[in-house]
């Protein structure tokens, strides 16, 4: 029997104290899989949108952008298939459930669930969709495959992005306030407190995780090592960040660096 079809698990989460059983201090929630999807997340979001300004970490924000990428798109491999709080069908609710429970937050006992909440998931798949925006748009951009408007789309894509961040970390605290529950620390340590009996995880996935981690690693080592020498991660002399003339771009995020070549273009027309 699958997890999805314990029930009984399933509406104990949703409506605590009916039923949930003795709690289980320290339960396994998260599996490593998504743990360190969510932290490379992070430092990639991060590290993309501190060097967007740059050329000369142009590279870096080439190479994260990516990152990303690959990392949606394990997730929502990930979400299909993999442990019970991880998979969509489990925490991806309706309009109804995320009402009821953005209701209950300021009574005496709001509802708590073990994995995601029916409003951080939304919160979840916001983020994925923007973040998938966010990198197909940057990509058009820089390989100039669409047109100049798709800059501004980009833009406001990842300003968009940010925002519902910053709106995410805001309600984590809210939440580990209002449960009495550490969830960046659960985020880490993959165990959560005040679990009812079943809903934890069997297994962490550690080799899946690791090897996540490795296949990220390995990827930015080979960026690194195609960097153009001179040690400027982001342009090269010629200014288009590799070493020979009209080598093909690996791809990138900044759209100023994308005004800026147009911008050059534009000067040797009119030469």
């Amino acid at each position: 029997m699958s997890a999805t079809s314990a029930s009984p698990a399933e509406t104990s989460s949703s409506a605590p104290g009916r039923g949930a059983g003795p709690a289980e201090p320290g339960t396994l929630v998260w599996d490593l899989p998504v743990r360190m999807f969510h932290w490379l997340a992070v430092l990639c979001f991060a590290g993309a949108w501190l060097t967007s300004e740059s050329e000369r970490w142009q590279r870096v924000h080439v190479t994260l952008g990516y990152t990303l990428a690959g990392l949606v798109g394990f997730r929502l491999i990930w979400g299909l298939v993999g442990t019970r709080h991880a998979r969509f069908t489990r925490f991806v609710r309706g309009p109804q459930a995320v009402w009821a429970y953005l209701r209950s937050l300021p009574g005496p006992k709001p509802q708590h669930h073990t994995g995601h909440n029916p409003a951080g998931a939304l919160a979840v798949l916001a983020l994925l969709a923007l973040a998938a925006g966010v990198t197909a748009s940057g990509w058009a951009v820089y390989n100039d495959l669409g047109p100049e408007l798709l800059e501004d789309l980009h833009e406001a894509l990842a300003s968009l992005m940010l925002a519902l961040v910053i709106v995410h970390v805001l309600a984590v605290l809210l939440s580990s306030l209002l449960h009495g529950e550490n969830l960046a620390r659960a985020m880490v340590t993959g165990h959560k407190p005040h679990v009812p009996a079943g809903e934890g995880i069997r297994r962490a996935w550690r080799p899946l995780g690791l090897l996540l981690l490795a296949t990220v690693l390995g990827f930015w080592g080979w960026q690194w090592a195609n960097a153009p020498q001179g040690g400027d991660l982001g342009v090269g002399s010629g200014g288009t960040g590799y070493s020979q003339p009209g080598e093909a771009r690996s791809g990138g995020l900044s759209g100023d660096y994308h005004r800026e070549r147009r911008k050059h273009h534009d000067d040797d027309d009119h030469d």
